[in-house]
């Protein structure tokens, strides 16, 4: 009875093992895509999803939901430290803690502690674009209140260099340029499910 016993209590910490192991295999943590304004994240993110089955959210799409207010219009009345504490709202509360795609707006990460705590919530991948690529991607969208300015390459090269650094040390940097999005997708599916089976929530 003794030896039945002991097996019985191996086989009941073997399963055990196997219900954790299973629950986190199951755990599907968010990839969040950093990086500045026209590098591609929405696009990118969109195609992601859609690969691997997650729901896909823009950061600033959703403020302005929650809101019910476009972005220049936020600036505009509340000033910019106002919305970078809606995009720290929206990481901390606003959205599912797994299976999700989230493109981050262009100034989120840049906060003292968002790019840290972008890490602790998920799986962080900057994308990056040359100056030329990004100056050509945003000039004809006035939704970015920050190039909203009489000389926007000229802004878009101060920001790139103030922020650089920051997309840097965020996470994973996979670039955009000279690659078509189906080429980027695989890179970045590859990239988030080896860093996927490592994370700990």
């Amino acid at each position: 009875m003794v030896g039945c016993s002991f097996f019985v209590r191996r086989e009941r910490i073997f399963l055990g093992k196997l219900s954790r192991l299973a629950q986190q295999k199951q755990f599907r943590p968010n990839l969040y895509l950093v990086g500045f304004m026209g590098v591609g994240k929405s696009a990118i993110g969109r195609r992601i999803a859609g690969e691997l089955g997650y729901r896909f959210l823009d950061s600033d799409h959703c403020i302005e939901k929650e809101q019910g207010k476009r972005i220049p219009e936020i600036f505009e009345e509340s000033g910019e430290a106002h919305f970078r504490q809606l995009e720290r709202d929206f990481i901390e509360k606003g959205h599912p803690e797994e299976g999700c795609v989230i493109s981050c707006g262009g100034g989120l990460v840049v906060p003292e502690g968002m790019k840290d705590r972008l890490r602790e919530k998920g799986v962080v991948i900057c994308l990056f674009a040359s100056v030329e690529s990004i100056i050509e991607r945003t000039a004809r969208n006035k939704n970015r209140p920050l190039l909203n300015v009489p000389d926007p390459a000229a802004k878009v090269r101060a920001l790139l260099k103030e922020r650089e650094p920051i997309y840097m040390a965020a996470g994973t940097s996979i670039s955009t340029d000279g690659r078509s999005i189906p080429e980027v997708v695989r890179h970045i599916i590859h990239t988030y499910r080896t860093q996927a089976r490592d994370f700990v929530k």
